[in-house]
């Protein structure tokens, strides 16, 4: 957690210094441009605010996860240099390797965005398969050899 805020204090730092540099650099090649290429402060405006809020989010996401690890209160097992992988093997819980549903789900759910941009008899054709999709994946342990 620690090396991740400090990448976000760099990235911020990174993108105010290259939103100034973007800034100068604009003013100086429209200062030189043709009447008709320059506005009025000369100025190339969405690059600069562009990086400028690339900055600030990152400043953001520096500060969240500082303080995020001084809530903790502990050091994470990334954090140490004595930890092992193990350390931070977490459950990520249980999922069917041999289930079908996701891929009926992917379609259904295809169906529907095609149908909503082409067609709107396509969208509800995938609207009712996704929902069929999520209800079988649901319940795939409901029945037959798997019931519980």
């Amino acid at each position: 957690m620690i090396a991740n805020t400090r990448l976000f204090w760099v990235l911020s730092g990174f993108f105010l210094v290259a939103s100034i540099a973007y800034t100068i650099w604009s003013y100086v090649y429209y200062a030189d441009a043709p009447s008709e290429l320059q506005n009025e402060l000369g100025i190339e405006w969405v690059g600069s605010i562009g990086l400028l809020l690339s900055s600030t989010l990152a400043a953001l996401i520096a500060f969240y996860l500082g303080r995020l690890h001084k809530a903790q209160g502990a050091e994470l097992p990334e954090d140490r240099l004595d930890s092992n992988i193990d350390d931070g093997d977490a459950e990520q819980g249980f999922f069917s390797p041999w289930s079908w549903w996701p891929i009926v789900l992917a379609a259904g759910a295809s169906l529907l965005f095609v149908g909503i941009a082409v067609g709107v008899w396509i969208a509800f054709i995938g609207a009712g398969l996704t929902v069929i999709a999520l209800v079988g994946w649901m319940f795939e342990y409901y029945r037959g050899n798997f019931a519980r």
